[in-house]
C-alpha cells in the first residue's frame, strides 16, 4: 500500500500585515501586494488601508481578512446584516450598491475587451436594470447541522470559506417568507428522532394554488423517518402555512408530505408590458430552477423582448429554455418558438405552462445541447431571432452551429462574464456585431454577475 504524505499546514504569521488595496477581484476579494506577493483581502476595497490577518499562505498568494480599516474607501457603507462578516451568503454588503454595479459593469466590458479585443466604446451600454436590494432572494439551499455544543440545530448558509454553518436567526437577502422560518425551522430539527439525519433544507417562495404567497421546504433526510416524526413535520407545515416536502435519496425521490392533497406546484406571474391584463401564470415545482429573483427576472424579459426587436412574422429559438421563463413571453411577439431544453421534466413544465397560458405557438424539445448529434428536426429549421440563457459553463458547442443558423440577431442572456466573453469572441469572428451589453442586479451583496448582451448578423 502506498500511503500518501500528509500536507504539511505552514505556521500562519500571528501579526497583522498593514495592506493597501489595489482592486477587486472577480469573487469580490481586495486584491494587495504584500512584499511583492499577491494578497486577498476579505472585506477590503479599491484604495483601502487595512491591517489584515493572515487566513492562509499559499506558494503564491496569501489570503486574509481585514480586521481593522485604517482609511475607507468612500464606497464602503455599514454591512446591513450582522451576520455578514461569518457567512458566506453574501461578499459584497460593505459595498455601496450603485458600487457594486458599477464594479460588475467593469468586469463585464473588460472581460469582453479581452477576449475579443473590442474598443469597448464600440458597445452600448444597457441601462442597468436595478430592484430590491434586500429580500429579493426567493430560492435557497440551507445547510444544517445538529451541535449540541452550540445549544441544537444550526439552519443557514455555510460560513466564508467554510463547511460550517452560520450560527443566524434571520436573513437580510432571503424573502422576508422565508428569512421568518429560520428559527422555528433550528425549533423543528431539535424536537426531530432524525435530527442528526438532516443535512439541508431547500426552499422556495411563491404563490400557491390559492394564489396565496406561501415558502416550500424540502427536507434532506438521510435515514426513515419516524410516524413521531413525520407527525411533527406535518404540524409545523400547517401552523407555518407551508408547503413540506421529503427527499430521502436522490431529486426523483422528492414527495410532498403537507400539504397531501393539491399540486405539486408553486407559481409566479410575468406581466409583459404590451399585454398589461394578461399576466403569465408559470408554474415550478419548488426543485426546478427559478431566477432567484423575481423583480430583476421580469424586467429581464422585458429587456430581452426590446433587444430581438420582435416582428410576428419571427420564428425564434430559444436555447436552454427551462420551464418556459422566456419562452412564452417570446411568444406572444412572433410567429412560432421552439424552446430547447436538456431536461425532460423541465420541457414537460414548459408544455404545461403553454398550456396553462393559453399559448399554441410555442413548442418545446428535449435536447442534450453540449452534445449534439446532427439529426436533431429543430438543428435543420430557420430561426430569424435566438435567444440562449446557458449555465455557467457557457454554450461554447453551440457557437458553431449559431453562426451557420444566420440568425438576425441573437440575445444572450449569461450568469458568468467569463464564458460569455469567450462565446462572443467566436460569434465576433463568425460574423456578428455585439452592439449592446450590461449587467442587471440579479444577485444584490454577491459577486454573481449577470449580464445580457445583443449581437447583430452583420455578414
Amino acid at each position: 500500500m502506498v500511503r500518501r504524505r500528509r500536507r504539511r499546514t505552514r505556521n500562519l504569521p500571528s501579526d497583522p500585515v498593514e495592506l493597501t488595496i489595489d482592486r477587486i477581484s472577480h469573487e469580490g476579494r481586495g486584491v494587495a501586494s504584500n512584499d511583492g506577493k499577491v494578497a486577498f483581502v476579505e472585506g477590503g476595497l479599491p484604495g483601502e488601508r487595512v491591517m489584515a490577518r493572515y487566513l492562509h499562505c499559499r506558494s503564491s498568494f496569501d489570503e486574509t481578512t481585514a480586521i481593522e480599516v485604517l482609511d475607507p474607501s468612500p464606497d464602503r457603507v455599514t454591512p446591513p446584516c450582522p451576520y455578514f462578516t461569518v457567512c458566506g451568503g453574501c461578499s459584497l454588503q460593505h459595498l455601496a450598491s450603485l458600487s457594486q454595479i458599477e464594479f460588475k459593469q467593469e468586469l463585464l466590458l473588460d472581460q469582453l475587451h479581452h477576449a475579443t479585443g473590442l474598443d469597448t466604446d464600440s458597445i452600448e451600454l444597457l441601462n442597468i436594470e436595478r430592484g430590491p436590494t434586500l429580500h429579493y432572494r426567493r430560492k435557497a439551499r440551507l445547510a444544517v447541522r445538529y451541535v449540541e455544543k452550540k445549544g441544537g440545530a444550526l439552519v443557514g448558509f455555510r460560513e466564508k470559506h467554510s463547511t460550517f454553518v452560520t450560527q443566524m436567526d434571520s436573513c437580510h437577502v432571503l424573502t422576508t417568507g422565508i428569512s421568518r422560518l429560520l428559527t422555528p425551522l433550528k425549533e423543528l430539527v431539535n424536537k426531530l428522532d432524525a435530527r442528526r439525519d438532516v443535512p439541508q433544507f431547500e426552499v422556495a417562495a411563491g404563490n400557491n394554488d390559492a394564489g396565496k404567497s406561501t415558502v416550500a421546504l424540502i427536507l434532506r433526510h438521510l435515514q426513515p423517518l419516524s410516524a413521531e416524526d413525520l407527525d411533527t413535520l406535518s404540524e409545523f407545515a400547517a401552523d407555518f402555512d407551508c408547503e413540506l416536502y421529503l427527499q430521502p435519496k436522490g431529486p426523483d425521490s422528492i414527495h410532498k408530505l403537507w400539504p397531501a392533497e393539491g399540486e405539486d406546484r408553486l407559481h409566479y406571474l410575468v406581466i409583459d408590458p404590451s399585454f398589461p391584463n394578461l399576466p403569465l401564470t408559470m408554474k415550478f415545482h419548488p426543485a426546478d430552477f427559478v431566477q432567484i429573483n423575481e423583480e430583476i427576472n421580469s424586467k429581464a424579459i422585458r429587456l430581452a423582448i426590446d433587444l430581438l426587436d420582435l416582428e410576428p412574422a419571427d420564428r425564434v429559438l430559444d436555447l436552454f429554455c427551462g420551464l418556459g421563463n422566456f419562452s412564452l413571453p417570446l411568444a406572444r411577439h412572433c410567429r412560432q418558438l421552439t424552446g430547447i431544453e436538456g431536461s425532460e421534466e423541465m420541457v414537460t413544465r414548459a408544455g404545461e405552462n403553454a398550456t396553462t397560458n393559453n399559448i399554441g405557438n410555442a413548442s418545446f424539445e428535449m435536447a442534450n445541447l453540449y452534445e449534439l448529434s446532427g439529426s436533431e428536426t429543430w438543428l435543420g429549421k430557420k430561426y430569424s431571432k435566438v435567444l440562449l440563457d446557458p449555465p455557467r459553463s457557457g454554450a461554447l458547442e453551440l457557437i458553431d452551429w449559431l453562426v451557420q443558423c444566420g440568425a438576425r440577431k441573437i440575445v444572450y442572456i449569461s450568469c458568468n462574464p467569463a464564458t460569455l466573453a469567450r462565446d462572443a469572441s467566436l460569434l465576433v469572428n463568425g460574423g456578428y456585431a455585439l452592439r449592446r451589453a450590461g449587467v442587471m442586479d440579479m444577485f444584490p451583496h454577491t459577486a454573481h454577475v449577470e449580464s445580457i448582451a445583443e449581437f447583430e448578423l452583420v455578414k
